[in-house]
């Protein structure tokens, strides 16, 4: 067995991760250190280029889906039926929306800073795992985990080489914080630019109360508040009693004045929404109505109902299902349309053909279970699924669909994980990337042609959840070989 870390090693990269800002904040306002790899992963260069190429397709074509309302509403209507917070999301969309006889299109500009997660199969290659529209974050937290193998390299080179996967492996760069930050600020600036502003743009950052994943998100700030914005973090709660309408649709906070750009951190869930000191006889009405008067606002606006709705496992269903010559609908050539099936895992619908078919022919441990729930937790694996199915009533169905599962490598060599300080051997990590793009009103909005940078999660091959808020992932970064 390889020897473990000293003492000191661990002391060092446990205080560079505080001193960075790579932390969960506690219930007691203390800071706890992201758990994280001493070593990066490594994957082929080809694979990752093939990545590069395609993630800026994908979210064009979500873009182009986000903003194709009566699509939206035709192919999301027994999604609504099934799952109640998606029925509440569709709602909004259509009294934003109108329907196809009455089509309104309300003042909010789209921003899409998303997020597509992709596993390398070790027999099909790299696939998408989902895509994420609404609150995609810990982009700051990717491009800092690069950094942080990059002083292990320098500070402890003899450590970082003895657990680098491959010798000769060259770092990928990772600009995820800058990106995103310089995406928001042109999206701000040209917002300010329609009134005729002076000033500094005000970002307006939506977030859950209490919440603990803050340090990711000051990072952002922080990195805005270089590019001159003024930066301002608000609940829907406190929103529901402190937005107003300015001239020309133009969207004012109390005590602040004119919002630029308003970017969520919250949204994807029913608790956001949720406030028992309300007492409403509609769960939640209040606050999705102030989320929709954002959207009746000249806003940059990440995320609009509608990314929320094109980026749902339901939707990523049915693109999977589509053929290449479908896409066509909104815009990719024949070839891009041919790139982004490439990597689209094989889904299929929760039915009474489907179920039959799993229960009698499919090779369990092939498939995962997935709801539409984000942020970890929501998927049933192999032998649990059939279980599953049984529970579930016909009216739910809608809610659910299958996929592929995918079995990325397994890192080579053993590396070492560090969680809560405490150092651990792990000799079957898998990892994850999810690749960063921004489009703002459908076109690329990066120094990179759309690419914003990259996160890397990696996890034991025997954890079924591999986030590293909700599960057992650890923080990461990547190299590449030839």
């Amino acid at each position: 067995m390889q020897s473990l870390l000293s003492q000191q090693v661990i002391e060092d990269a446990c205080e560079w991760a505080i001193m960075h800002g790579v932390a969960f904040r506690q219930a007691d306002n203390t800071a706890r250190h992201c758990p994280f790899s001493i070593a990066p992963m490594t994957m082929k260069r080809d694979v990752y280029e093939h990545l590069l190429k395609v993630t800026p397709l994908i979210t064009k074509l979500i873009s182009q889906v986000s903003e194709d309302h009566d699509f939206l509403q035709a192919s999301l209507g027994d999604l609504a039926k099934a799952d109640p917070f998606f029925g509440r999301l569709m709602s909004l969309h259509q009294q934003a929306h109108g329907d196809g006889n009455d089509r309104r299109y309300p003042a909010r500009q789209p921003l899409l800073l998303m997020r597509t997660d992709f596993m390398d199969d070790r027999q099909h290659g790299a696939k998408v795992i989902e895509f994420n529209g609404i609150a995609a974050g810990m982009g700051p937290f990717g491009q800092r985990a690069t950094e942080f193998h990059a002083y292990m390299q320098s500070q402890w080179p003899a450590t970082y080489q003895h657990w680098l996967e491959e010798s000769h492996a060259v770092p990928a760069e990772n600009q995820g914080l800058v990106q995103l930050a310089y995406a928001i600020a042109t999206a701000a600036k040209k917002i300010q630019a329609d009134f005729n502003a002076k000033g500094k743009p005000t970002f307006l950052m939506v977030v859950q109360k209490n919440e603990d994943n803050v340090y990711d998100q000051h990072l952002l700030e922080v990195e805005l508040q270089k590019l001159g914005l003024r930066t301002v973090r608000r609940t829907f709660e406190q929103l529901s009693t402190q937005l107003s309408t300015g001239e020309n649709h133009r969207l004012v906070l109390d005590g602040v004045g004119a919002v630029d750009v308003a970017y969520l951190r919250a949204g994807y869930q029913y608790s956001d929404y949720w406030v028992p000191e309300l007492n409403e006889s509609i769960c939640c009405h209040t606050l999705s109505q102030t989320r929709l008067f954002i959207e009746q606002h000249h806003v940059a606006l990440n995320a609009t109902i509608s990314q929320q709705l094109a980026t749902s496992k339901s939707m990523q269903m049915q693109l999977t299902m589509m053929t290449a010559q479908d896409y066509a609908r909104w815009g990719l050539n024949l070839e891009e349309a041919l790139l982004v099936k490439s990597v689209l895992a094989e889904m299929k619908p929760v039915n009474n053909t489907t179920i039959e078919w799993f229960n009698t022919q499919a090779i369990k441990h092939e498939w995962v279970l997935k709801n539409q729930g984000e942020g970890g937790g929501h998927c049933v694996f192999g032998e649990d699924i059939s279980a599953k199915l049984a529970q579930l009533l016909f009216g739910d169905y809608d809610a659910w669909a299958l996929m592929q599962r995918l079995y990325p490598h397994e890192r080579e060599k053993p590396t070492i994980a560090v969680r809560d300080g405490t150092q651990k051997l792990v000799d079957d990590l898998v990892s994850e990337i999810g690749l960063f793009t921004a489009y703002f009103n459908g076109e690329p909005v990066t120094q990179l042609k759309g690419y914003a940078g990259y996160l890397i999660r990696s996890k034991p091959a025997s954890e079924n959840e591999g986030g590293i808020h909700s599960g057992k992932g650890i923080l990461d970064s990547l190299t590449l070989v030839d």
